[in-house]
């Protein structure tokens, strides 16, 4: 009888991937990356997308609203060149590879995100917004506002995610329209909307990593549900 794996079960990426990525930050030039392009492709490109396509079943159990892309270009694999125009660092490489799983909206709309970092000694998973525009922000914002316990059972009583803390940027004066001594005036001041948590190294090369993930994910889905609510997106 032929066995058949469970979706998440077996293992996509191997320790070469952070070998790859330590090299490379030591070898930041396009000369020593046409020579390794093809290990590159064998060890990071490849087992990512298939990463991603083993992904697609777990992600829909997350949310139908959420799009695994397995294509190279414009997919869910960030490209591994940097845009160096507007940068005082000219590096052509980026030195970590980032997948992240979109919003079926996200070409309309600045939508939510699961998104995976793997960067050597420093991986982690986010989920949510980060860096909204400026409509997005109000939305959410507003959304606060009008359902303030339902964001204190988000964020403060821990269903933003098991492990998983708020990060990014905030105001340092309360955003204009807000009240300063609003009880959420803290949460009001954020300009990124991003929960995430860091993961071992070695756990991302060994069996079953795909399905811890998408559990890890799952108890997010709680969070980015009121970010998709508060921006009119469904989940």
């Amino acid at each position: 009888m032929v066995q058949v794996s469970k979706p998440g079960t077996t293992r996509s990426f191997s320790p070469k991937l952070f070998a790859f990525l330590r090299e490379l930050r030591e070898n930041n030039d396009r000369e020593w990356f046409k020579a390794n392009k093809q290990r590159y492709e064998e060890a990071v490109q490849e087992p990512a997308l298939e990463f991603v396509a083993e992904f697609a079943p777990l992600l829909e159990s997350l949310s139908p609203h959420f799009v695994a892309d397995p294509r190279p270009v414009g997919g869910s694999l960030f490209r591994i060149y940097r845009d160096t125009r507007f940068s005082k660092d000219k590096t052509p490489y980026k030195t970590h590879t980032g997948i992240s799983f979109r919003h079926e909206l996200a070409k309309d709309i600045h939508a939510p995100v699961f998104y995976l970092h793997l960067d050597p000694g420093h991986v982690f998973a986010g989920a949510g917004i980060w860096h909204p525009d400026t409509t997005t922000l109000a939305q959410i914002r507003d959304a606060i506002v009008r359902e303030p316990e339902r964001w204190q059972e988000v964020v403060h009583d821990g269903a933003v995610g098991d492990g998983f803390r708020l990060g990014g940027d905030s105001l340092k004066k309360p955003p204009a329209g807000f009240d300063a001594g609003h009880p959420l005036i803290d949460d009001l001041k954020r300009k990124d909307y991003i929960a995430s948590t860091s993961i071992p190294e070695r756990k991302v090369s060994s069996a079953g990593f795909a399905a811890e993930l998408a559990a890890s994910w799952a108890t997010t889905t709680t969070f980015v549900r009121f970010l998709c609510d508060a921006i009119g997106a469904p989940f």
